[in-house]
């Protein structure tokens, strides 16, 4: 069952070598209700990809506290999914081999056979039924992070995080994975994680869209999205949805320090 994200007055520092840690982030403060879908948006570098190691649990913050459906995130959790923008296929693995890989390490009760049909029935979900004995150099690029997010979805994960996942795809494949990612959250409920530079991307997928300051971030802007469920490309023509990535469009050059500067000059 999709669980709640709580991120609370986090802060999170590297160690470069120097003699002070670099600051990435600095009271950082995000709620993601269960179920939901949040997609976070904010200069390049000011930790966005940061925030998915902490609340995948393979990094700690210094101060404050990453919590799913309540428990603070202590350790890598099973019950979490990830996809990233490359999708790091086994080359010597079979498309279906790669899928069930996350039911292996987890040590899923299931059989092998079941484990198959699982895998199997994410595969035709996708569009990828007739490809399960092909290897990933055998796919095209889209074809490859479609088998990557049935990858992650495959252990039925009560969090989905999704760091950038469509961001080195062309255009029409990009819109085309997020119509899929659209009809995969409705058919398999999951709460949501959406790391992006695509304003559009944001708008089109998520609930609730956060924009991050720049480094050290701080929660610098929160949008609700107000479009329909099953939402359609044409969705992003509607004046309501211009309107929307207006003000995130805005808010990403206050946080880069442009909107300033055009102000200056006029």
């Amino acid at each position: 069952m999709p669980v709640s994200i709580s991120i609370e007055g986090v802060k999170h520092a590297y160690q470069t070598g120097q003699q002070q840690p670099l600051p990435v982030l600095d009271d950082l403060n995000i709620t993601i209700p269960e179920g939901k879908f949040t997609a976070v948006v904010g200069p390049s570098g000011c930790g966005k990809s940061t925030l998915t190691r902490l609340v995948s649990g393979l990094l700690f913050p210094n101060e404050g506290t990453v919590s799913l459906g309540g428990e603070p995130v202590k350790a890598p959790r099973s019950t979490v999914g990830m996809a990233f923008q490359n999708p790091v296929l086994l080359e010597w693995r079979s498309i279906i081999q790669n899928v069930v890989l996350p039911l292996e390490i987890v040590k899923s009760e299931l059989t092998h056979n079941q484990r198959l049909k699982r895998a199997a029935k994410l595969l035709k979900m996708v569009g990828l039924e007739g490809f399960e004995h092909k290897r990933p150099s055998e796919l095209s690029g889209g074809m490859r992070q479609r088998a990557s997010l049935c990858r992650s979805l495959v252990h039925n994960p009560d969090v989905l995080i999704l760091d950038e996942p469509f961001g080195a795809l062309d255009a029409f494949t990009r819109e085309d994975l997020w119509q899929l990612m659209r009809d995969i959250k409705i058919k398999q409920p999951f709460t949501g994680l959406l790391i992006t530079h695509d304003l559009r991307e944001s708008v089109f997928l998520a609930d609730q869209v956060v924009v991050l300051s720049s480094r050290p971030a701080k929660t610098q802007f929160v949008l609700d999205v107000d479009l329909p469920e099953d939402r359609t490309i044409n969705s992003l023509y509607t004046p309501k949805a211009v309107e929307m990535l207006a003000t995130l469009r805005e808010q990403i050059e206050i946080a880069q320090g442009r909107k300033e500067e055009v102000a200056d000059v006029e």
